[in-house]
């Protein structure tokens, strides 16, 4: 905001009555330098039937509304079978930044976010579930969505929605550099998150989703994973979840090091993050720093990190069609998060597959 612009306002606010005042605090305009991020919001769909207006469970959703109007909750509402919209709060910004969804489910459910968009002050997610083969179904997930402009010296996050043409529909870098991405076969997409990473060690943690406008069944993750300096070079593989075939897809994807999955920090500084099949510093805990989160098969442990509100991504590893989600909701063991996660085949069998985990609180 530029300091005329900002002059206007205050002449505006401070001539308008009470009632207009209020109106325009409500929904404070995000400075063009903001620290990552403008904006965001959790939350997890713990009864993905309700086919009216319902607030989300307060123990598992936050926002940056939370700041300015803490009485207002995030809420949610089912539009077709397994079709759900999710509401946050007073933080509307359109189309602009990026969702990422993880089904909670121990039968292989998946799903896909199908848009996001503005609603008067709001911002609704529009996500999309299905079972395997690709049929629609109900199911419990997690959802976060989140907006930034600027650039913060601490940490590292960068993000990109994706056409499936390859072409780079809106982007974020934390250091200010421009991202890119090379479609190469179908289905699959080189991200190149540009100056983000520790120098030369593979570091932080990825998340993907995948995005049908149209909310055609779809699943996009990690394939491979790579660094060139402190440039991170993801992967992405997308595919048809009823042939198990690589596909063109959209989707979003987010890199974030020593960051919170949803790009802040301090807060949060109970949050992290691990690669199950790596180590050194793809494994970092907010308070304790790199290696001390436990990984035993599905079961991630993140040391004195369960605190106030929680929340948790799940993105699968590796070129098969297999996917990956939350088995479960995670457990709070004395302050430890212990977060179960479920693979499948395409068909939706349990299998043991490479994962990428991620958990935040709100503070």
């Amino acid at each position: 905001m530029t300091a005329q612009a900002y002059l206007a306002l205050m002449r505006i606010t401070l001539a308008a009555v009470t009632a207009m005042a209020a109106a325009v605090l409500l929904v404070p305009a995000a400075p063009a330098s903001a620290a990552t991020p403008d904006r965001w919001g959790f939350a997890f769909v713990k009864d993905p039937t309700t086919v009216a207006w319902t607030p989300l469970p307060a123990a598992y959703q936050y926002g940056s509304w939370m700041t300015f109007a803490p009485g207002l909750q995030a809420d949610g509402i089912k539009i077709a079978t397994g079709r759900f919209l999710v509401r946050f709060p007073q933080i509307g910004a359109g189309s602009r930044g990026v969702p990422h969804v993880t089904a909670v489910s121990a039968d292989g459910r998946f799903c896909e976010a199908v848009r996001w968009y503005g609603s008067g002050a709001d911002q609704i997610v529009e996500v999309q579930c299905f079972k395997p083969g690709g049929g629609p179904i109900d199911s419990q997930f997690t959802v976060l969505w989140t907006v930034s402009s600027g650039t913060t010296p601490a940490g590292g996050y960068a993000s990109v929605q994706v056409n499936s043409l390859g072409a780079i529909v809106q982007q974020y870098n934390s250091t200010g550099s421009a991202n890119s991405v090379t479609p190469s076969s179908p289905g699959y997409y080189q991200v190149r998150f540009k100056s983000v990473g520790a120098l030369g060690v593979q570091s932080g943690n990825l998340q993907v989703t995948a995005v049908q406008p149209n909310a055609q069944p779809r699943r996009c993750k990690v394939a491979r994973w790579g660094w060139s300096g402190t440039d991170v070079i993801a992967v992405v593989a997308c595919f048809n979840p009823a042939t198990g075939a690589l596909m063109d897809s959209e989707f979003t994807a987010s890199f974030h090091r020593e960051r919170s999955v949803y790009a802040a920090l301090s807060p949060p500084k109970y949050f992290g993050y691990v690669a199950s099949w790596a180590a050194g510093q793809t494994n970092f805990n907010g308070i304790y720093g790199f290696g001390a989160n436990g990984i035993g098969g599905p079961v991630v442990k993140y040391p004195d990190l369960h605190q106030k509100q929680t929340h948790a991504q799940v993105t699968a590893f590796g070129d098969t069609s297999g996917y990956c989600g939350l088995k479960d909701l995670w457990l709070d063991a004395g302050g430890t998060a212990v977060v179960t996660v479920a693979c499948f085949t395409n068909a939706g069998a349990p299998v043991d597959l490479p994962y990428l985990s991620t958990f935040s609180s709100s503070v």
